[in-house]
């Protein structure tokens, strides 16, 4: 009897565990996030760094934190063609929105972080962004008492980088989006979407070809194609994953971006040179751009008028509900 009543708890525990589970990962997403089993999310590591995150002593002037890129308001984006940093300054590429990246398999645009946990540190050291380096960073932090005590009740030692880097990967990873009008129809609300947008999901799934690459829970393949927007005048003005990977293939490739919160994240395009999203699929209609390594599955596709508005239309649809800091 003991033993029954034992396993009817466990199963209860379990089921109880699951109900949590579904109840904090927005509608649409993957229920299994992976995170790193040297990481694991705690409510401690990830309010610390939410902390982290809005501070501006993270960068060497101290006027702009992580947040000032990454604007909650803006899908965690900010707005602009490309990065602006400390005293102005311009940086090479647009701001990459930060929800759902608890998903992906490599950060940036070309990939080159392994994981959040290098990726979070990367704009703090980039003399374009925070411009300030780590050991700075944790001296200037270790001096201040509120994070000493932080640091100190989350992980039981003094400030260091990689617990710095553990808080605010942990943080990054709760910046989530879903429960659209998109998520919300497949799940069987046949009318959260217009007949407009339904004839756009149908083309994203067919003649747009858009499935190629935005496929998945967070509508990216996660994989790197070149579309020949960086082809400029007879030249590949970014290398993009080539810098990475070293492959000629890889001239100009970009990661295909989440198209979740895509109407609220404008400028697109890794440089950010392309303002709507009737433009962005403009660009697509007439097959990108023509260059020697251009992905194959780009290719005229010949829309009418009416079908490009409904593209839209369905594009506007995968706006849904932010969440943030819930471990």
């Amino acid at each position: 009897m003991r033993a029954t009543v034992g396993l009817l708890v466990l199963l209860l525990l379990a089921a109880a565990s699951q109900a949590a589970v579904r109840k904090s990962i927005p509608l649409g997403l993957d229920l299994y996030m992976p995170v790193p089993e040297e990481n694991p999310l705690t409510p401690e590591k990830v309010a610390l760094g939410r902390r982290i995150f809005f501070d501006r002593r993270l960068s060497r002037d101290r006027t702009i934190a992580c947040a000032s890129c990454h604007d909650p308001q803006r899908a965690f984006t900010d707005s602009r063609p490309v990065a602006v940093g400390i005293g102005r300054r311009l940086g090479a590429r647009n701001v990459p929105t930060l929800i759902n990246r608890g998903y992906g398999k490599s950060q940036f645009l070309d990939g080159r972080a392994p994981s959040l946990e290098v990726q979070v540190l990367e704009p703090i050291v980039n003399p374009k962004e925070l411009g300030l380096t780590i050991d700075e960073l944790v001296g200037r932090l270790g001096r201040a008492s509120d994070y000493r005590e932080r640091f100190r009740e989350t992980f039981e030692r003094e400030v260091n980088a990689q617990d710095l880097a553990r808080a605010l990967a942990s943080y990054v990873r709760t910046i989530l989006s879903g429960h659209t009008s998109f998520d919300r129809y497949v799940n069987g609300e046949r009318k959260a979407l217009s007949e407009r947008a339904r004839q756009g999901l149908s083309l994203f799934r067919g003649k747009g070809n858009c499935t190629s690459c935005h496929v998945g829970p967070t509508l990216s393949d996660e994989q790197f194609h070149n579309t020949g927007i960086a082809w400029r005048d007879g030249t590949m003005r970014d290398e993009g994953r080539f810098a990475v990977s070293g492959q000629p293939v890889d001239q100009g490739a970009f990661k295909t971006p989440t198209l979740r919160e895509i109407a609220r994240t404008a400028p697109y395009m890794h440089d950010g040179s392309v303002t709507t999203l009737e433009e962005v699929v403009d660009f697509y209609d007439a097959g990108g751009r023509s260059n020697p390594t251009i992905d194959p599955e780009i290719h005229p596709l010949h829309l009418l008028v009416e079908e490009k508005q409904a593209l839209v239309a369905f594009l506007k649809s995968l706006s849904g509900s932010i969440r943030e800091g819930q471990p």
